[in-house]
């Protein structure tokens, strides 16, 4: 049985459109996209609801609450070099998840140290899920609206509560930044989903064996001064 954490924030997203695909081989063109939310996306979505450098989120797992249902269109991305491009996108449609997740620290930034108050960032971040966030949510991409509300992880009647196993194969589950890990570089993990009776339980960024370095990259500087306790009253 998982440990129960003391800041363990649970909360429902749902959106009319979703586009959860694999931002590596999304450059153009058509866009398709997975049937599941990625580890990443989640993570941005709590990210746009409450986020300091100070802590990391975690995402444990997140559960299926709709039937998954696609819908293609046709797009017409801006074309810098001009003319008159039409891209096929095909989005999931009337999407809703309930989703669980913790906060750790990020011990990469020593000099943050003294903004490591973990009631004070549980309780803002109860707070702001809430309130829908302090920024816009998307799910998986810009034009892809969502909304966020507190919920209890596992109440309510679910599509997939008898479903059995469904199997996605190998996915995106998302980036090691540089200033989450310390190293100067950043990588792409991979993972094999798979969902029972509608739950997707998570591994955690540091288990999955499939990874690919893609670039260089610089941790992001912030003044610590900026995260003192009365900064957050």
């Amino acid at each position: 049985m998982a440990m129960e954490r003391e800041n363990r924030v649970e909360f429902k997203v749902n959106g009319r459109y979703a586009l959860f695909s694999d931002p590596i081989n999304r450059v153009g063109g058509e866009k398709i996209s997975y049937q599941v939310p990625t580890y990443q996306a989640l993570k941005g979505i709590l990210e746009s609801v409450y986020w300091k450098p100070t802590l990391i989120w975690i995402i444990d797992e997140v559960r299926v609450m709709n039937l998954i249902k696609t819908q293609s269109q046709g797009i017409r991305p801006v074309n810098y070099s001009g003319g008159n491009t039409l891209s096929i996108y095909t989005y999931l449609t009337n999407v809703e998840y309930q989703v669980r997740a913790h906060f750790e620290w990020n011990l990469h930034r020593p000099n943050l140290e003294q903004d490591r108050n973990e009631n004070k960032h549980y309780i803002i971040a109860n707070r702001m899920i809430k309130c829908g966030g302090r920024r816009d949510i998307f799910l998986g991409t810009r034009e892809c609206q969502g909304y966020v509300e507190p919920c209890r992880f596992g109440e309510g009647e679910g599509a997939y509560d008898h479903y059995g196993t469904l199997s996605f194969g190998l996915m995106f589950h998302g980036f090691d930044y540089p200033d989450e890990t310390g190293k100067g570089k950043l990588v792409v993990r991979l993972w094999k989903a798979e969902m029972k009776d509608g739950y997707l339980k998570f591994i955690r960024p540091e288990e999955c064996t499939v990874k690919r370095e893609l670039s260089a990259m610089r941790p992001k500087k912030f003044d610590e001064t900026n995260f003192s306790e009365l900064a957050e009253l």
